[in-house]
């Protein structure tokens, strides 16, 4: 799954407000850090508590998201404004100033308790449940996200010296955060503007939702026609609609708002996927027989993405292990520069023998053979994994989130599927054949880079304004632990039947697609692709290559009118609604930018925030309205 942030640095330059850490010490991104504010509230029990409470909606948001899309979202500045907004009113009221260190601690929580769905959620998990038909109940899919999540909080801790204090790397999204923070405690207007501009969109998103589920408003199709010809003619279809084709404009406030913040070449590049997919390349399959269609009315979503998704699935690979290969400095430098004790000592870094951070170094081991201990025998027992091919995994997942949090440190993107598929492809070699070690052996490296990568930016918005680690990492756990039981039983309750409900135009899933995708290569073998998959997965890998290579060599400036390889890829598994509303957003950036610039830097990101927040949670609740009222009415 492709994670975004929801505020880049430039937009994140919000005033903020007047508040008892007004005078708080500040730093640059890569000067020097203030000492660790030992007078302040940090770990206070309403700190927590808000974080959890934020984190487990909020992981609502990007399980919806994730299994529309395949995006999720940093919810560290929307947990942020939300708190701030409400212990400001109840300041107002006579109740106890809410400080900036405490508020640091509720994003902390709350973006790791969003961050849930990265442990599985929209990806191996249902892929193994439409596989294998296995499916975990609350309680022990609660217990495997937060293991899966464990290993990548221990490994975070134990990479904060070295990635934050000796090597000073960016974590972007983690100085937008530290930034928002302390400007919203400086400049108190600004930041209750911007908390009215996220309810505001709040509001907006989920009042769209329930407009257009209960008033029945349809997405708007587009008009046209393409001839159909040999074996489509043959199963009754004469030509294909451009509606059945799936374009149209859809009336979904959350792919206007995605399409605002991925930007309009992320939009652009989808727009261009949808057209090559789902006018040329699609019609061409059926046509060719490569797509069976049993009559004319299987001319469908579910019926072509059969097919479709490989060639998507391909170029979305190849795309992000070549942009991964590109890393590889930073890759040999994770793996070979961990804890230098002559760089601290060079850099003027305090490495105390008996710390980690300020978690005393015995506390920290004994963490970290937990995690590995839990990690393995949740493999072994909830899957029947076998002990050394859990072990393997897990020892291979330490190291991969070591990586992937010092590629997520310089660049802002944690390379979680690229992590996945890695591991997807040592165990398809180490144990093929075996769809439940292919895709859990991988759900841990992918889970837990996500949340090494997550946390490490949460400990450099920390470092920047004198935030504990050691109650950092407290908060984490607190917030994985509500993350994963509030975000599993929502999953459950959303998703009961996730071979019928997934890869459908209401849920595409293309994270979902792409693991099952893979699992199956291992399974079944080439021979069991069908027809042409192969030539057209090896000239969509091809492109992927190609775009990730011009990306990386081509100047700045033009690499903005290069197409992106996994959005092209992604438009080949969603509907060509989804690629052309998410463009539209994109338009909708630009036109903003153009005429209202000053408006567009202090609200555009809230607002599209907002709207995804409240269209994901009301869209939840409906779904979980839904499939409850159908258990009791059965």
């Amino acid at each position: 799954m492709v994670r975004c942030a929801p505020m880049s640095n430039e937009e994140s330059q919000a005033p903020q407000s007047e508040g008892t850490a007004k005078d708080a010490p500040k730093s640059t991104a890569t000067g020097s850090f203030p000492p660790v504010n030992t007078t302040d509230p940090q770990l206070t029990i309403r700190a927590i508590m808000t974080g959890m409470l934020l984190g487990g909606l909020l992981s609502l948001c990007n399980i919806y998201a994730g299994l529309k899309i395949g995006w999720g979202f940093n919810m560290s500045i929307t947990a942020m404004l939300l708190s701030f907004g409400f212990f400001k009113a109840f300041e107002k009221a006579g109740g106890r100033p809410y400080g900036m260190l405490e508020n640091n601690i509720n994003q902390t929580a709350a973006s790791a308790g969003a961050n849930i769905s990265s442990a599985g959620l929209v990806a191996p998990i249902p892929a193994l449940t439409i596989l294998t038909g296995m499916e975990l109940s609350w309680h022990l899919l609660a217990l495997w996200t937060f293991a899966v999540s464990c290993v990548g909080i221990v490994v975070g801790l134990g990479l904060r010296k070295q990635m934050i204090e000796v090597d000073r790397l960016p974590f972007p999204s983690g100085v937008a955060s530290a930034e928002t923070i302390q400007q919203m405690y400086a400049r108190g207007e600004e930041a209750i503007a911007r908390v009215k501009a996220l309810v505001a969109g709040m509001i907006l998103g989920g009042g769209a939702k329930l407009l257009i589920k209960f008033a029945e408003i349809k997405k708007l199709k587009l008009p046209g026609t393409i001839a159909a010809s040999g074996a489509a003619q043959a199963s009754g279809a004469t030509s294909f609609s451009l509606a059945k084709l799936t374009f149209a404009v859809d009336p979904s406030p959350l792919f206007w708002a995605v399409g605002a913040i991925v930007g309009i070449r992320a939009g652009a590049s989808m727009l261009i996927g949808a057209i090559v997919a789902w006018i040329f390349l699609a019609p061409h399959a059926m046509n060719e027989g490569w797509v069976v269609l049993e009559n004319a009315d299987s001319v469908n979503f579910p019926t072509i993405v059969k097919w479709m998704l490989w060639p998507g699935v391909a170029m979305m690979v190849t795309a992000s292990l070549t942009s991964f290969a590109f890393s590889w400095r930073s890759v040999l430098a994770a793996l070979t520069g961990i804890g230098g004790q002559r760089d601290m000592e060079e850099k003027g870094v305090d490495a105390p023998d008996n710390n980690v951070g300020d978690i005393p170094r015995k506390v920290f081991i004994a963490a970290v053979v937990a995690a590995l201990i839990f990690a393995t025998l949740t493999q072994v027992l909830l899957f029947e994994i076998s002990l050394w091919v859990a072990m393997i995994a897990v020892l291979l997942t330490f190291a991969l989130a070591i990586v992937a949090g010092r590629v997520s440190g310089e660049t802002g993107i944690t390379p979680v599927g690229a992590m996945g598929k890695v591991t997807q492809l040592t165990f398809g070699l180490i144990s093929p054949g075996s769809v439940t070690s292919n895709l859990m052996a991988a759900n841990v490296t992918g889970g837990a880079a996500s949340q090494t990568a997550d946390l490490l930016h949460d400990l450099k918005t920390g470092a920047m304004i004198g935030a504990s680690p050691k109650a950092q990492g407290i908060g984490q756990l607190f917030g994985v632990m509500a993350g994963a039981t509030i975000g599993c039983a929502a999953y459950l309750v959303m998703i009961p039947n996730p071979a019928e409900q997934l890869m459908t135009e209401e849920w595409a899933a293309p994270a979902v697609v792409q693991w099952k995708a893979v699992a199956e290569l291992f399974r079944d073998g080439i021979d069991h692709m069908p027809p042409m998959a192969v030539e057209a997965m090896m000239i969509a890998g091809a492109v992927g290559v190609l775009f990730s290579v011009l990306e990386k060599m081509l100047p700045k400036e033009k690499v903005q009118w290069l197409p992106s390889a996994s959005a092209m890829g992604i438009a080949f598994c969603i509907p060509a609604s989804y690629a052309i509303t998410m463009f539209l957003g994109g338009v909708v950036s630009v036109l903003v930018g153009k005429f209202a610039p000053t408006w567009k830097e202090r609200f555009l990101i809230v607002v599209a925030s907002g709207l995804i927040a409240g269209e994901s949670l009301v869209g939840a609740g409906i779904a979980i309205y839904e499939t409850a009222s159908g258990l009791v009415g059965g």
